[in-house]
């Protein structure tokens, strides 16, 4: 499958950069190179970006998209790690990074990867295919009050308990291996769910996803980490899709500021 994916507030990232051409610039979420194609168009044959991502489909489709430009250095890895990752790579400190968080559509698209709710898959829902946690060992391993707490925190699903209960009841009956079944439970669970507040399954999944991915504990350390690897007058542009993202981000942010601000 091609991995189509628009890149979400292209322009703003861009200009937020404020891109210098002989900067070094690292996209912690590269994907299928949108934003990267846009910095790296921007910088001299000094200039350089490093392009991070978890997902080894991605990275090896932002080769073949970036093949012209020889000044990219690719990196399986995750964006939690950015420090380690730069002192690998004997860089000290950069001009710019950008972080685009959560899943991308085509990992939503691609019906192997099990993140869609809307379509028949083996319960997979991984980032990095070389990970050994899966949805399918949290649905099926985890305890009824530890799913009913990440379903809860993670999703911020109300029926969370009731989902939780259903998931634990089905699965003594047999292991839960697909997407679809794991729907139907949470249809079952989900007293008269209201049609225009969207698919009953949609936080239940997030929340699943981000439990397998380990995606909002280590956030707010990661962008502490990453204002850290700035230059002065450094540039940090991260773009979130949910709540749970979003006050990640800004606790961070709080912090930096009481750090660099407040007496001490």
């Amino acid at each position: 499958m091609e991995f189509n994916h628009k890149s979400v507030l292209l322009t703003e990232c861009i200009k937020g950069l404020n891109i210098k051409p002989d900067g070094i610039y690292v996209d912690g979420t590269m994907g299928g190179a949108g934003h990267s194609k846009k910095i790296v168009e921007q910088l001299s044959t000094n200039g350089r970006l490093i392009g991070i991502d978890r997902d080894i489909e991605a990275l090896e489709t932002a080769k073949n998209r970036l093949k012209d430009y020889q000044n990219v250095t690719y990196v399986h890895g995750n964006h939690d790690d950015i420090e380690q990752i730069l002192e690998n790579l004997e860089i000290e400190k950069v001009d710019g990074i950008l972080l685009d968080l959560g899943v991308s559509s085509y990992q939503i698209d691609e019906k192997q990867r099990g993140f869609s709710y809307m379509q028949e898959s083996a319960l997979d829902m991984r980032m990095d295919q070389t990970q050994t946690l899966t949805a399918q060992e949290v649905v099926n391993t985890y305890s009824e009050e530890t799913l009913a707490s990440i379903i809860y925190e993670y999703g911020e699903e109300r029926f969370s308990r009731q989902i939780a209960k259903k998931i634990c009841e089905e699965r003594r009956k047999k292991k839960i291996q697909t997407t679809m079944e794991l729907v139907n439970m949470i249809k079952q669970a989900v007293p008269h769910y209201d049609k225009n507040a969207g698919h009953p399954a949609k936080r239940t999944f997030q929340a699943i996803r981000i439990e397998v991915n380990d995606e909002i504990r280590p956030l707010k350390n990661t962008v502490k980490q990453a204002i850290d690897c700035l230059k002065q007058n450094g540039r940090l542009c991260i773009i979130t899709f949910h709540s749970l993202e979003d006050r990640a981000v800004k606790i961070a942010y709080q912090d930096a500021i009481r750090k660099v601000y407040l007496p001490k």
